[in-house]
């Protein structure tokens, strides 16, 4: 049984227990009765009164401080019977990220100094410098084609050898390289990346001889999960331009959504774009915000745009944040019974300390 209170985010297993909070304005009043009893006690010994005098005053609100405390410590402790549950911000203990970089021929534009090309590099090298060393990293590359240049792994100097050797091709498959980020995440779901990546009249450069189909329903069926519930890993898209071949970008979308897996898509370069030269080809290169903007909403991902290098870095930044760590529901009974300790504690040390007795 759970209890959400509208404006607190905190939920209780055994809520039942809270009924036993009742019991604090008992222990107040049986406190206050106490006192009282004492004083009457007081009055009638005539004598107190000389000794009273003697001693000078009292101790004063001092007295009031032990019990208080020890009153703080039950109310923690019934708190903590009740099994209370809250969201905390957590460091991530498992977590993979793919990097799905767009290696197509417009990368080699030079409205991001150097050219975009070499600024993704940098930030990329840059962004795995600052990862935890706990987290791993596959990269996948992608132009016409897409595939995994490094598989997921831990170590930062294979990572960074596979991005320096990145060359670029022709043409841009987003969704293609959604799809193979997807099965490198999940290699047991059976998902068909060659009847998914070449489909039919999308892929002009793929090899002879392979199927050509229409893209397929996955072998392996599988039960859909909320959009951007997968915790355990997501895919960075970096990509400066439109698709132009390979699976549809909506549909590798949606097939990340179902996987409850989150794409945070970056964009490089102008909306307005850049006519650029490329094996004996002129063409101008545009950014489609609208449809890395797409990508990331249907997946409860984020979109950014870095126009310039230093754009770049700060995206991975943050993005390395975000990604690092996460909000979990935890029980936090546990702090509580410690809290409670630790008042009693206190308590009993200023009760010995002040009149040298406990409470």
């Amino acid at each position: 049984m759970n209890i959400n209170f509208a404006n607190f985010p905190v939920t209780f297993l055994w809520p039942q227990f809270l009924w036993l909070l009742l019991a604090l304005p008992l222990l107040v009043l049986l406190y206050w009765w106490l006192l009282r009893r004492r004083r009457q006690a007081s009055l009638r010994f005539a004598s107190l009164s000389i000794v009273r005098e003697a001693m000078g005053k009292g101790p004063g609100w001092r007295r009031h401080v032990p019990p208080f405390l020890l009153l703080l410590a039950f109310a923690a402790m019934l708190l903590a019977s009740a099994r209370p549950m809250a969201t905390i911000v957590l460091p991530s203990t498992e977590q993979t990220i793919i990097l799905a970089m767009d290696v197509s021929g417009s990368m080699r534009a030079e409205d991001v100094e150097p050219n975009r090309l070499v600024a993704s590099q940098n930030a990329a090298k840059a962004f795995l410098a600052d990862l935890p060393r706990h987290v791993k990293v596959g990269i996948v590359a992608f132009a016409g084609t897409a595939q995994v240049v490094q598989p997921v792994t831990l170590s930062r100097e294979d990572l960074v050898a596979a991005i320096d050797k990145f060359q670029l091709q022709r043409a841009t498959a987003i969704g293609s390289a959604l799809v193979v980020a997807l099965g490198e995440l999940f290699p047991g779901q059976g998902i068909d990346l060659a009847s998914l990546t070449y489909g039919r009249n999308n892929d002009p450069f793929a090899p002879q001889g392979r199927a050509i189909d229409q893209p397929k329903t996955e072998q392996k069926a599988f039960e859909p999960v909320a959009p951007g519930s997968y915790g355990s890993a997501a895919v960075i898209l970096l990509t400066d331009g439109q698709r132009t071949t390979g699976v549809d970008t909506a549909e590798a979308a949606k097939m990340a959504a179902d996987r409850g897996v989150r794409v945070y898509t970056v964009g490089v370069g102008t909306v307005d774009g850049e006519i650029i030269g490329f094996e004996g080809w002129s063409m101008r290169v545009r950014l489609d915000e609208d449809t890395l903007k797409e990508v990331a909403k249907t997946t409860q991902g984020e979109y950014y745009y870095a126009g310039t290098a230093e754009n770049l870095k700060q995206v991975y930044q943050s993005l390395s944040t975000r990604l690092t760590v996460q909000k979990k529901e935890t029980e936090v009974s546990g702090l509580l019974a410690l809290f409670a300790s630790l008042l009693v504690m206190v308590s009993a040390g200023l009760s010995l300390a002040w009149f040298n007795r406990v409470l």
